[in-house]
């Protein structure tokens, strides 16, 4: 399966959490917006080339490093699974699975 920016998105986000950065610290050591950092770690928005080097240099990684998502990918899938099932089933049935995940998380 090919890498979605929500993915992509959430890689990023993992690795600037991983060096201790908030989203405004990134944005301001690569020269962005706040608003858009939030929007590429959100999946909304794919940063061009020039954009994900300076990315991949103000975290020490290699612009590889962000291809890796096989982890995240696989929770993105499982949780849209989940969404679709959960908007299909009657209201009874939804309200009794909710108040069962409410209960174990």
């Amino acid at each position: 399966m090919g890498i979605t920016k929500m993915a992509f998105g959430a890689r990023i986000q993992e690795l600037r959490k991983h060096c201790h950065l908030t989203q405004a610290q990134l944005a301001e050591i690569i020269g962005i917006d706040e608003k858009h950092m939030s929007k590429i770690e959100c999946g909304r928005h794919f940063p061009s080339l020039d954009l994900l080097n300076k990315i991949a240099d103000a975290l020490n990684k290699s612009v590889e490093d962000f291809f890796v998502v096989e982890h995240l990918e696989n929770r993105e899938i499982l949780i849209e699974r989940l969404v679709q099932k959960l908007k299909m089933l009657p209201n009874k049935k939804f309200c009794a699975i909710f108040r069962i995940l409410d209960e174990l998380i």
